[in-house]
């Protein structure tokens, strides 16, 4: 029969090799990191991405607003949605917007007389994108200011995994554009 003390030394020995024996260590590093930079890398990618369709939105904004600047909306008696077509039409590759999701964007354009106060309102009350939006448009060969302003909201997909820029309920960002012009006579 063997003694207790000498049944201890294979099973340290075995301890003793498992310790030493690296193979497989990049793997179990790799697993604990891994969650960690794909996050951040899902979350760098998305914050990209919301700034350049941003952009997008904005440079829309600025060739659709160039209609009324030249007359060309008040000429054809644009109507709201044939605006929204227009500005869609700029911005379709990466807005939903097309056909009839044209109510996934509101614009606001509103005239204001010469020496009036321009007010411009934040859109979001409480994580809600509220407000009083109108659609008017300028009188020919009038002075007056016309301000256009675009809204989209955009979904979000990684505030679920604890990074979020949304200012939206619902995982959303508000994305929004403005154009200020006086009317060509």
């Amino acid at each position: 029969m063997s003694s207790p003390a000498v049944a201890t030394v294979p099973v340290r020995n075995a301890l003793d090799r498992f310790r030493r024996n690296r193979r497989g260590s990049a793997a179990v590093e790799f697993a604990l990191v891994a969650p960690l930079f794909f996050c951040m890398l899902f979350a760098i990618l998305e914050t990209a991405i919301v700034f350049f369709a941003g952009q997008l939105l904005e440079q829309g904004t600025q060739d659709a607003a160039r209609l009324m600047l030249t007359h060309e909306a008040q000429d054809s008696a644009m109507t709201e949605d044939t605006f929204k077509t227009k500005l869609c039409d700029r911005i379709k590759v990466m807005f939903n917007c097309v056909g009839g999701n044209l109510g996934n964007i509101t614009v606001d354009v509103k005239v204001f007389a010469p020496g009036t106060t321009i007010t411009i309102t934040d859109p979001i009350v409480s994580g809600n994108f509220t407000g009083t939006f109108a659609y008017s448009l300028p009188p020919a060969g009038s002075p007056n200011t016309v301000v256009i302003r675009a809204f989209y909201q955009w979904p979000l997909f990684v505030t679920k995994l604890g990074y979020n820029i949304g200012n939206l309920n619902g995982s959303k960002r508000l994305l929004s554009a403005t154009a200020a012009f006086h009317v060509e006579p």
